[in-house]
C-alpha cells in the first residue's frame, strides 16, 4: 500500500552542528502524523534540496544557531536554490536563534519561523496545518470538544479572569488572547452578577466588582467577548449563576457563545449563602439546567467533588458526590460531561493519596459513559492549596499540574499561583500558562506511571470499596417504587439533612448536620470520631441519629 503520510525533511544546515532543536522538532511531526526524514547536522544546501525532491516532500525544515550575520547569508542563499519547490507549494520552516529568526523573517520566504521558546502545543499546532500567522476565527475551533480533539495530545488550558471593572477586565481578556496564552478564559464575574442580573432592583452598589467583574448588560458580555477575538481566539464561558438559571443560561449562549456550563448539585444556594434557594429547590433547579444544556448539545461540568473537599469532607465523600455528580448529569440528558478534579482540597493531602481519591473517582464514573455519554477529564490545583509567598506558589502550580497528568486530563484548569494573594492580572494568567505548560510538557515527554504504585492502588480501593457503602445508604433512603434515589431531590436533601454527605465545616448549617469530624492521616482525609480515631462508613453511618430528621 502506498504511504499515505506527508513528508518534512529536516537538517541543521551550512557549518551548523547543533541539531537538539531539529529532533525536538521531528518528534512532534511524528506525532502530528508526518513522515519525517532526517539529513544531519551541517548539510550542504544542495543535499536539503535533493533529498527534499527524492523525499516528495511537502515541509522542508532548516536550522542555524551560529553567528546571525553569517546565517542571513546562508539562508538567502538557500531560498534562492530552493526557489523552484517553494513555487510548487513545497512548506519551509526555521529553527533558530531569536537574533537570526529575526533576520530569516525578513527574508519572507519561510511560512513559520521558531526561536526556541515556543510551547510545544503551537508547534505541533502548525504541524497539524494552523494556517501561517492566522487571524482569522474559524481557524480555532470554536466549541470544546473540537479544541480538545485538535489540540490533543495536549490539554486544553483554561484560567479564570475578571477584574473590578469592565474595561480593565476588558483590556485584560485582550492581552491574554493576543498572548496565546489560554484556551479558554472562564470569566470571574461579580456575586450580583451571578444573582441578581435580571433583578436589578436587587442588586447592592457597594458590592460592585466583589469577587469578579461588574456585568450588568448583554452589551456588557458581548464587548468582553469581542475582546477575546483576537491572538488564539479562546473559548470563553462563566458561571451558571445562582438564579434565574434558564434566563442566564440563553444570555451566556447568546452573548459569549458560553463554551460549556458549570453547575453544582448541592451548592449556590442558602446552604453555602451564594444564592436564594432552599437545598432541595436548588437541586431541582440545578436538574432542570442540566436537562437544557443537555438539549443543546453543549458539555456540563458539575464543579461539585471540591465544594465538599474544600470543607474538610473526608474522601470518601468528596468521591461520593463526584458519583452523584455525573449521575445527575447523565439522567438529565447530557452528552459531554467534564468531570471537574480539583486537586490539593483539602490542603494537606499527600499527593500519592490525593492520586488514589481521583483514580477512585475515574474508575466510579467511567461505567457511567456510552456513546449518548461521553466523559472529559478536566483537572485543577485546589484553591486554598496555594502558600502566600510567590516562589513558592509558583512551585506549587508546576508541581500539581505535573501530578494531575498522570490522570491524562483533556483540560487542565490553571489556578494562578496568586490566588492566595490576589485575583490574577492578565500578566498574572500568562505567567501562569507558561507555568503549566513547562510542567505538561515535562510530563508529556515521558512520565513516570504513578497511578501504578501499590500503596495508591490500595487507597483508591479501599475508597471505592467505602464509596459503594455510603452510596448504598443513600440509595436506601429512597422510595424505589417512585424515583431513582440518585436523582431524587428529596433524597438528596435527606442525604445532606441526616449527615451521610456531611462536611466539619457545614458546622451550625440549616441544612446540613455538620458534625461529621476529619482529619489526615498518613496523607488521607479521613473520617475519625471524637477521639480521633478512623471511622470506616459502615461504622459513621450507623451512628447516625436517625431521628434528628
Amino acid at each position: 500500500m502506498p504511504n499515505l503520510k506527508k513528508t518534512v525533511v529536516a537538517a541543521a544546515l551550512g557549518e551548523c552542528v547543533h541539531v537538539a532543536g531539529v529532533m525536538k522538532f521531528l518528534k512532534l511531526a511524528e506525532e502530528a502524523g508526518w513522515e519525517t526524514v532526517f539529513l544531519g547536522p551541517a548539510v550542504p544546501i544542495g543535499e536539503v534540496i535533493k533529498a527534499a525532491k527524492k523525499e516528495k516532500a511537502e515541509l522542508v525544515a532548516v536550522s542555524y544557531r551560529l553567528t546571525p550575520e553569517t546565517g542571513e547569508r546562508l539562508l538567502g542563499e538557500f531560498a534562492e536554490a530552493a526557489d523552484e519547490l517553494h513555487s510548487r507549494g513545497v512548506r519551509f520552516a526555521f529553527g533558530g536563534t531569536p537574533p537570526i529568526a529575526n533576520r530569516v523573517k525578513a527574508l519572507g520566504f519561510f511560512d513559520r519561523t521558531f526561536e526556541g521558546g515556543e510551547p510545544a502545543d503551537v508547534v505541533l499546532a502548525y504541524l497539524k496545518g494552523q494556517p501561517v500567522n492566522s487571524q482569522e476565527e474559524a481557524d480555532f475551533p470554536q466549541n470544546t470538544i473540537e479544541r480538545i480533539l485538535w489540540k490533543s495530545p495536549y490539554p486544553i488550558l483554561r484560567h479564570h479572569f475578571g477584574l473590578p471593572t469592565l474595561d480593565k477586565t476588558r483590556d485584560g481578556i485582550r492581552t491574554i488572547a493576543e498572548a496565546q496564552a489560554i484556551d479558554v478564559i472562564s470569566l470571574g464575574i461579580d456575586q450580583d452578577a451571578q444573582e441578581n442580573f435580571f433583578n436589578p432592583e436587587k442588586q447592592n452598589p457597594q458590592r460592585r466588582g466583589a469577587g469578579g467583574v461588574p456585568v450588568r448588560t448583554a452589551e456588557d458580555y458581548q464587548a468582553l467577548y469581542a475582546a477575546s477575538r483576537h491572538g488564539n481566539y479562546p473559548l470563553m464561558r462563566t458561571y451558571s449563576g445562582t438564579d434565574n438559571f434558564i434566563e442566564l443560561a440563553e444570555l451566556y449562549r447568546s452573548t459569549i457563545n458560553n463554551a460549556w456550563c458549570a453547575i453544582p448539585l448541592f451548592w449556590f444556594n442558602q446552604m453555602d449563602r451564594r444564592g436564594p434557594w432552599d437545598l432541595e429547590g436548588s437541586i431541582r433547579e440545578h436538574q432542570q439546567l442540566m436537562a437544557w444544556y443537555g438539549k443543546q448539545g453543549l458539555p456540563v461540568e458539575l464543579n461539585e467533588p471540591h465544594h465538599w473537599g474544600m470543607r474538610d469532607a473526608p474522601d470518601v465523600i468528596f468521591v461520593v458526590s463526584a458519583y452523584l455528580a455525573a449521575y445527575n448529569a447523565k439522567q438529565f440528558g447530557v452528552q459531554d460531561y467534564i468531570a471537574q478534579l480539583m486537586f490539593n482540597s483539602p490542603p494537606g493531602l499527600s499527593d500519592a493519596m490525593d492520586l488514589a481519591k481521583m483514580l477512585a473517582v475515574l474508575e466510579l464514573i467511567t461505567p457511567l459513559a456510552d456513546q449518548n455519554f461521553r466523559v472529559w477529564r478536566q483537572t485543577r490545583t485546589g484553591l486554598l492549596s496555594y502558600p502566600l509567598d510567590i516562589d513558592a506558589a509558583r512551585a506549587h502550580l508546576a508541581a500539581s499540574v505535573y501530578l494531575q497528568m498522570s490522570i491524562k486530563p483533556h483540560i487542565v484548569h490553571i489556578v494562578g499561583h496568586t490566588e492566595a494573594d490576589h485575583a490574577a492580572t492578565a500578566q498574572d494568567v500568562i505567567e501562569a500558562s507558561k507555568i503549566a505548560r513547562r510542567a505538561i510538557e515535562n510530563a508529556l515527554a515521558g512520565q513516570p506511571e504513578m497511578k501504578s504504585d501499590p500503596v495508591i492502588l490500595d487507597r483508591k480501593e479501599k475508597i471505592i470499596q467505602e464509596s459503594r457503602v455510603t452510596l448504598k445508604s443513600i440509595r436506601e433512603l429512597g422510595d424505589s417504587n417512585k424515583m431513582d434515589p440518585f436523582i431524587d431531590p428529596i433524597t438528596l436533601t435527606k442525604a445532606v439533612k441526616i449527615g451521610i454527605l456531611d462536611a466539619p465545616q457545614l458546622r451550625n448549617n440549616l441544612f446540613a448536620r455538620g458534625e461529621i469530624r476529619s482529619q489526615i492521616i498518613k496523607g488521607a482525609n479521613i473520617a475519625v470520631d471524637s477521639n480521633r480515631q478512623q471511622l470506616s462508613e459502615e461504622e459513621r453511618i450507623s451512628s447516625l441519629i436517625m431521628d434528628k430528621v
